[in-house]
């Protein structure tokens, strides 16, 4: 999924028109979307798990909402870029003259960093955490989760993780790649396939390391923050594994609004009712036969 959507979708980006390149990488994303459901049908992780009623078009509904979002940051990105970029001896600071593989390595990883600070201040802040509770109030891994989150919030991510890029003069056609890049990234972070990925699983931030961070008992998911790789999780001392570890009915949540609404609209409406101020990250200690797990 990684090597080969990201792989098409560059190769796609060195040939297509800049008309033509948003629609296919959507439709590329679709296609990944896709399999990505299929691939949960074939090696679940855990099968026993059903749906809520209403919960796929609640889920589709975040998804085309946020997509919508993020491909309308993306169509202003040249605005943005022409407005914020600085410039070396009269040129943007972005290497263009690069080949675009390496170009798009480093807007990941330039993005990683960004997203990842703005998902830790998330769960510091009780402001953010109220927007970005939304996200966990997820009660079961799925591919579409990843998509569940509250407009604003992905508003507010989407600048942080954007604006050094913005400074450094991002073409929108490598903005679009990006976002293509991280919609199939969301997709295999909340996956209920069974992964299996051998020594890559220290370094990417894929559902076996994601299923830690929704667990109510590490401070609301107090670890493992990274979007793309777990770099700056081990920078910031947040990294977290415990490869024997199995998770269930009920392991999901929010430990403090165990009854979050599951709709959409209140979904939507949670972050600014006066009783929400109480669902501010609280830090709760793993047990100590957890914490033994490698860190």
């Amino acid at each position: 999924m990684l090597v080969g959507g990201n792989g098409l979708a560059l190769l796609w980006a060195g040939h297509a028109s800049p008309a033509t390149l948003g629609p296919g990488l959507a439709a590329l994303l679709m296609l990944a979307g896709l399999l990505a459901l299929g691939v949960e049908r074939l090696i679940p992780y855990r099968a026993d798990v059903p749906g809520r009623p209403g919960e796929a078009v609640r889920d589709l509904v975040h998804a085309m909402v946020n997509e919508g979002l993020s491909a309308s940051c993306v169509l202003l990105a040249p605005l943005l870029t022409a407005q914020l970029s600085l410039t070396w001896h009269g040129r943007p600071v972005w290497p263009l003259h690069w080949p675009l593989p390496l170009q798009w390595l480093c807007a990941v990883l330039i993005a990683d960093a960004g997203i990842t600070l703005m998902h830790v201040a998330s769960h510091r802040l009780p402001l953010l955490w109220r927007l970005h509770a939304v996200h966990h109030s997820v009660q079961r891994f799925y591919c579409l989760n990843g998509l569940l989150k509250h407009p604003l919030h992905l508003l507010l991510e989407a600048s942080v993780g954007l604006l050094p890029l913005l400074l450094l003069g991002l073409p929108q056609s490598m903005a679009m790649l990006l976002s293509f890049s991280i919609g199939l990234q969301l997709l295999m972070q909340h996956s209920n396939a069974d992964m299996q990925l051998g020594p890559w699983r220290r370094w990417l931030s894929l559902a076996p390391l994601h299923r830690f961070h929704h667990l109510p008992w590490a401070g609301i998911g107090d670890v493992n923050f990274g979007l793309f790789t777990t770099l700056w999780d081990r920078l910031l001392g947040t990294a977290y594994d415990d490869p024997s570890r199995r998770f269930g009915p009920g392991d999901f949540g929010i430990g403090t609004e165990p009854n979050y609404p599951q709709d959409y609209l209140g979904q939507l409406r949670q972050p600014f009712i006066a009783a929400s101020r109480a669902a501010a990250p609280v830090k709760v200690a793993p047990s100590a036969d957890t914490a033994a797990g490698s860190r």
